[in-house]
């Protein structure tokens, strides 16, 4: 509905180069929750008609720019990452994560007194990595309490929960391309998602049937890799590599999406990190050169 929702509000602004029947049509044709999506378009072209209406009827409260929440300090960002990693796996996981940090901070501190811009992009993009979405995280955000939240406040009634997932070890491949294709799943799904949740200690053991994909074992190795160039950033670190360490420190932003999506994004960062990677080796010249 999102997406759909996008859709209507670019195509009120002139920017989709097609006809409304041509884009309803589509819609149909899909034949997916088409009333929705139908529905979704037309909220979206008159929220850009008329954002101030859409808002009162949504029961939404645009706040003044003073109002808003304010920027997190570093520590906060620390902190919440901390809690989610320990809720993702354990307190080791997440005490691991503050070590790799702190370890930062010092080091930006002595060799860059002033700056924090390492420890923040490490801050950040360490987390990232850590907190992969694999199949024990999906089952954990479906049962703890948040989604189940989020439905009561969106939808009334009783309701039919249905899932479209490609798993690994179920997942059919479309025969044109190879790549997994969904495959939808009735209620059912819910209580295997409490089982799996509660399995998510198995994650990176040997007893982690999900953790001998192609794309977990890429995920672990990319934490590994991480580790291993942030030592070699840190050793490197003077005033004059800051922003090439800063950009390699930021490098997982790049590495979006799932599956062949991913593994595209990945070989573009790769690539960037190789570059960067030269710069920094170099001193740093080209960044202080290019600012």
């Amino acid at each position: 509905a999102a997406n759909m929702f996008m859709l209507g509000f670019a195509y009120q602004q002139g920017m989709v180069p097609l006809a409304e029947v041509s884009l309803k049509h589509a819609i149909e044709l899909n034949g997916e929750a088409v009333r929705m999506n139908l529905a979704a378009f037309d909220w979206g072209r008159r929220a850009a008609a008329e954002p101030d209406v859409v808002a009162q009827l949504a029961g939404a409260s645009l706040k003044p720019a003073q109002d808003r929440e304010q920027p997190q300090s570093l520590d906060d960002i620390i902190a919440r990452r901390a809690a989610f990693l320990t809720a993702y796996q354990n307190a080791a996981y997440a005490e691991k994560y503050q070590a790799l940090v702190a370890r930062v901070v010092a080091a930006e501190t002595r060799r860059t007194p002033g700056k924090s811009g390492l420890t923040e992009a490490v801050a950040r993009y360490a987390f990232k990595l850590m907190a992969y979405k694999d199949e024990y995280e999906v089952a954990r955000l479906y049962t703890d309490g948040s989604f189940a939240k989020q439905v009561a406040n969106a939808f009334e009634g009783k309701l039919r929960f249905e899932f479209h997932l490609a798993p690994p070890l179920l997942g059919r491949k479309d025969a044109h391309t190879g790549e997994a294709r969904k495959t939808s799943f009735g209620p059912w799904m819910m209580g295997a998602f409490r089982l799996l949740a509660r399995l998510k200690g198995l994650r990176g053991t040997a007893f982690d049937i999900f953790g001998y994909s192609a794309e977990r074992r890429t995920e672990r190795a990319l934490i590994g890799d991480y580790d291993a160039l942030l030592g070699e950033v840190l050793d490197k670190l003077t005033p004059d590599t800051h922003a090439a360490a800063v950009a390699l420190a930021s490098i997982p932003e790049k590495i979006r999406g799932y599956g062949h999506v991913k593994q595209h994004h990945l070989k573009a960062a790769k690539l960037e990190e190789a570059n960067l990677l030269a710069q920094l080796r170099a001193g740093g010249a080209a960044l202080k050169a290019a600012e």
